[in-house]
């Protein structure tokens, strides 16, 4: 997985947009941010959920790991791109974008 990928992926979904943070790329919907890339853009941040980020580490050890600190007991889960599939990056982007979205969005969504 490249960073150039990792874009697209997390632009695709609904109301996403890049902004800047802290001199590297994030990714937002609703205004908050729900995905990010490393200043390197060698590695993604995606907002899980603890529940969520504990069965990513279960299932794909080398390639997602916690965030440090506080961060990463909250879910801040990093994605070593290198390590990564295209489908399971797709699958923990649309669950951090489901985490942070209006509801009323991931209704659409949903229901699309």
């Amino acid at each position: 997985m490249t960073a150039k990928k990792f874009r697209s992926l997390t632009l695709r979904l609904p109301e996403a947009s890049e902004e800047a943070h802290m001199g590297h790329p994030d990714f937002r919907v609703g205004g908050k941010i729900f995905a990010t890339l490393g200043p390197d853009e060698d590695w993604g941040m995606v907002k899980l959920t603890p529940e969520q980020q504990a069965a990513f580490l279960r299932d794909e050890p080398d390639v997602f790991h916690p965030a440090s600190g506080a961060w990463g007991r909250r879910g801040c889960t990093i994605v070593r791109l290198r390590n990564a599939k295209e489908l399971t990056v797709r699958h923990a982007l649309l669950e951090a974008w489901r985490n942070i979205a209006p509801k009323r969005l991931v209704q659409d969504f949903d229901e699309k």
